[in-house]
């Protein structure tokens, strides 16, 4: 038998995941960039909402809904504390600065792809999800076998979840126009570092793929 990570998603073995798609990194007022003068949240952020706003939400909104059309699972994971101080984060968080407090507006996934029902929500304080959450055991009790992954930031926690869910067994695909990082340079740059670790597909793909 031919071992492959080509494989088309089996809707009931599989679990789409949107990562830290939420009011701190994707919303203008958030906490990330709330305090920044406009002309210079411009010239710093201005692509990446740009990009955010016109391409990657709506790729993850159709994304959403085709794969509740087909029965696959909908998640999602959010940076949030377990704490109001934040002190439970990891140290890597901690030296970064910035502390989503528990329960917080900045912890909430953002309106225009907002769970519904009974959708599972994980908040995380490290890079991975699978390091600070227990993901991987709900995954298991799903019964999920195949991950599809979608979100914020390309190279940073999306790679490291990419890489974990590979190393813990499942068969990864990352939506490609449907993650995002501050740069096409920078986003480019991740899509081929990990592409070793994961089936790569467009939205358009996905969705035909489901269709079919």
């Amino acid at each position: 038998m031919t071992l492959t990570r080509n494989v088309p998603l089996t809707p009931a073995q599989s679990a789409l995941l949107f990562i830290d798609v939420q009011n701190f990194s994707a919303h203008r007022k958030g906490a990330e960039f709330a305090d920044l003068p406009e002309a210079e949240f411009r010239e710093t952020y201005g692509w990446f909402f740009d990009e955010l706003k016109g391409r990657v939400i709506p790729n993850m909104q159709a994304l959403q809904a085709g794969c509740r059309t087909a029965g696959v699972e909908v998640m999602y994971t959010t940076i949030e504390s377990l704490t109001l101080d934040g002190r439970d984060r990891s140290l890597d968080y901690k030296i970064t600065g910035f502390n989503v407090a528990k329960g917080s507006w900045d912890g909430k996934v953002i309106d225009e792809i907002a769970p519904e029902g009974d959708e599972i929500v994980l908040p995380k304080s490290s890079s991975s999800v699978f390091v600070s959450t227990h993901i991987d055991y709900v995954l298991r009790n799903l019964g999920v076998r195949q991950l599809v992954i979608s979100g914020l930031i390309t190279d940073q926690c999306v790679e490291s979840a990419i890489r974990d869910a590979c190393d813990l067994g499942y068969l990864v695909t990352q939506v490609t126009d449907a993650c995002l990082t501050y740069s096409q340079a920078r986003h480019d740059n991740s899509l081929r570092t990990i592409k070793g670790y994961c089936r790569q597909v467009t939205t358009a793909e996905l969705l035909a793929e489901l269709d079919g």
